[in-house]
C-alpha cells in the first residue's frame, strides 16, 4: 500500500506532520477529517516525482500559486486570521522562494497593508487578475471564499494547460526520432555507397547525386545548418515582438484548418472561465471583461475583445458587441445571450467553458489522428527514397555487366 506524507493544522492552529499509508490520497484526506485535522498538503513518499529535485526559477509557478492559494483559503475558512494563516504556511514550506514571498506578504500585513497591495508588491509574482480578484474579495468581505474561486479557476487553467502540452509530447517525439533517423541514414549509410559508385564510374542519376550531396553536406557543414537554424529561430522571435507582425501572424493562425479551430475552442474557455469567475466575485460586467481578455493569447482575439469593451461603455450588452465582431463560436455566443436574458450570465459562461474545454481534448485527439501517421507516412516515403536513390545506379551497373 502506497505510503503518504501529510501536512494538516488543528482547530487551534497548531501545525501537524507526519505519514499515513492509505490506498488513495482521498483516503488519507477522509482520515485526516475525521480526527479534527484541517488537511493541507498530502503526497505520495514513494512516487518518482516527489524523488526528483525541484526545479528552481525566479518566479513561482502557476501551480505553485494554485497550491498556495488553495491552502491559504482552507486556513481562512476555519476560521484562522490571515496573519497566522500566512504564519502556519511560513512554517510548512521548504522552499525559499516560496519562503521569502510569505515572509514578506505577512511583514506587509502586519504593517497594515492589504492582502492585495502585500500581493502587488511582490514584483510581478502575481498577475493583475490574480491581485484584482483578492481586491474584490476584500471589499465583499469574503476573501477566504475569492481564494477557493481562485484556487478552483488556477486548477483548471493548468489543467487545460497541461492537457495541451501532454498531447504534443508523442508527436514531437516522432518528429525528432525521424528527422535523426534521416540525418543518421545520409551521413552514416549513404557515404558507404559512394567508394562503390566511384568504382563503378558511371553517371549517377540525378536523385542519387541530389541525395550524395545532401549527405556530403550534412557531415561536412552540420555546424553551419545549427548556426542557420539558430538564426532562423532568432529572427522568428524578433519579428513576433513587432505588434503588426503579430498580428498578422496571430490572424493567420485562426484561419489556418483544423489548427485555427482548436486555437479559437482553447482561447474560448480560457476567456469565459476567466470572466464567469471575475464575475462571480462581484466585479461589474466592464471591469471583469478588461481582466478577462488579458488571459487571451492571440492578439487579434484581443483586440476585437478591446472593441467589445468600448462598446460596453455605452450600455450595450456582451453578447452584441461579440456576436458583431465573430469574437467567440456560434454557441457560445447564443448560450451567452441566454445567461443575459436569465440574469445569470456568470453560471452560463462557466458552462461555455466547461463545453469548450471538452471541444479542445476532443479536437487535439482529431489532430494527432491526422498527425501521426502523416509523420509515420512522411518519413516512410523518405526512407524509401534515399534507399531507391542508392539502389537504381547499382542495378543499372549490373544490367550493364550481364
Amino acid at each position: 500500500m502506497p505510503n503518504y506524507a501529510y501536512k494538516a493544522v488543528r482547530m487551534d492552529g497548531e501545525t501537524v506532520e507526519g505519514e499515513m499509508e492509505a490506498p488513495e490520497e482521498a483516503a488519507v484526506i477522509h482520515q485526516l477529517q475525521r480526527d479534527g485535522l484541517i488537511p493541507l498538503q498530502v503526497r505520495s513518499t514513494t512516487s518518482f516525482r516527489h524523488q526528483l529535485t525541484r526545479r528552481r526559477v525566479q518566479h513561482l509557478t502557476r501551480k505553485e500559486i494554485g497550491i498556495l492559494t488553495r491552502e491559504l483559503a482552507t486556513l481562512l475558512e476555519a476560521g484562522l486570521t490571515l496573519d497566522r494563516s500566512l504564519q502556519i504556511l511560513l512554517e510548512l514550506s521548504e522552499d525559499e522562494r516560496l519562503s521569502r514571498v510569505l515572509r514578506d506578504l505577512q511583514e506587509r500585513v502586519r504593517g497594515g497593508s492589504t492582502f492585495s497591495a502585500a500581493l502587488e508588491a511582490q514584483k510581478d509574482q502575481f498577475p493583475r487578475l490574480y491581485i484584482n480578484m483578492v481586491r474584490a474579495g476584500e471589499a465583499s468581505g469574503a476573501l477566504d471564499g475569492v481564494l477557493l474561486r481562485l484556487a478552483d479557476y488556477l486548477e483548471r487553467a493548468e489543467e487545460l494547460r497541461g492537457t495541451v502540452q501532454s498531447a504534443l509530447v508523442y508527436p514531437t517525439i516522432l518528429l525528432v526520432v525521424a528527422g535523426l533517423s534521416v540525418i543518421l541514414l545520409l551521413v552514416f549509410v549513404v557515404p558507404k555507397f559512394a567508394v562503390l559508385f566511384e568504382d563503378m564510374g558511371a553517371a549517377l542519376p540525378l536523385p542519387t547525386q541530389i541525395v550524395m550531396g545532401i549527405g556530403d553536406f550534412f557531415r561536412n557543414y552540420w555546424w553551419a545548418l545549427l548556426v542557420a537554424l539558430a538564426l532562423i529561430a532568432l529572427g522568428i522571435e524578433h519579428a513576433l515582438k513587432k505588434p503588426e507582425v503579430r498580428d498578422r501572424f496571430d490572424a493567420y493562425v485562426l484561419r489556418m484548418p483544423l489548427f485555427g479551430d482548436l486555437v479559437w475552442k482553447m482561447e474560448t474557455a480560457r476567456f469565459c472561465h476567466t470572466l464567469s469567475t471575475l464575475l462571480k466575485n462581484g466585479l461589474p460586467l466592464l471591469n471583469a471583461l478588461n481582466l478577462a481578455k488579458e488571459v487571451v493569447n492571440n492578439r487579434r482575439l484581443l483586440a476585437l475583445l478591446a472593441e467589445a469593451s468600448q462598446d460596453l461603455k455605452h450600455g450595450k450588452g456582451l453578447a452584441e458587441p461579440i456576436a458583431k465582431r465573430e469574437i467567440l463560436p456560434q454557441m457560445a455566443l447564443q448560450m451567452i445571450r441566454v445567461g443575459e436574458e436569465s440574469g445569470h450570465l456568470d453560471a452560463m459562461l462557466t458552462k461555455v467553458a466547461q463545453i469548450y474545454e471538452k471541444e479542445t481534448q476532443a479536437s487535439i485527439k482529431r489532430l494527432l489522428n491526422l498527425l501521426e501517421p502523416a509523420l509515420i507516412i512522411g518519413l516512410g516515403i523518405t526512407v524509401a527514397g534515399i534507399i531507391i536513390s542508392i539502389i537504381v545506379p547499382i542495378l543499372g551497373a549490373n544490367q550493364l555487366v550481364m
